[in-house]
């Protein structure tokens, strides 16, 4: 099921407290953008063709980094290239979510966590 109103997913948690990111996960491969701080999920998935960055070092510049990237980045692609915006949804969709998905999830764990352990027996 879509989203239902969210045209970008914002997500700034202090780093390094992203507990996972699997609600960032689920917009992105509903077409939503991320807005997002470089931790947890979004540390490995950020690329300027399915959202945008917050690189701070601290929480002050994590908080002009939002303001400058919503105001230079996401507001004018949304209102002023809507073909763009559309673009960046389904690069969105098509690149995420087969990499952020519960089945890569699953048989990453199997093959790193629950073989090894139990190999180790």
């Amino acid at each position: 099921m879509l989203i239902p109103g969210v045209d970008v997913w914002l997500n700034n948690p202090q780093r390094p407290h992203e507990a996972s990111g699997t609600s960032g996960m689920k917009a992105a491969v509903n077409g939503v953008l991320n807005l997002s701080v470089l931790d947890g999920w979004w540390a490995e998935a950020s690329d300027p063709e399915v959202g945008w960055a917050i690189d701070g070092v601290s929480d002050e510049a994590d908080t002009e980094q939002l303001y400058r990237l919503l105001e230079e980045a996401g507001r004018p692609t949304f209102t002023d290239d809507r073909a763009r915006w559309l673009t960046m949804m389904k690069a969105s969709i098509a690149r995420l979510s087969p990499q952020f998905s519960m089945h890569r999830a699953v048989i990453e764990y199997v093959e790193r966590y629950y073989i090894p352990a139990h190999s180790s027996r």
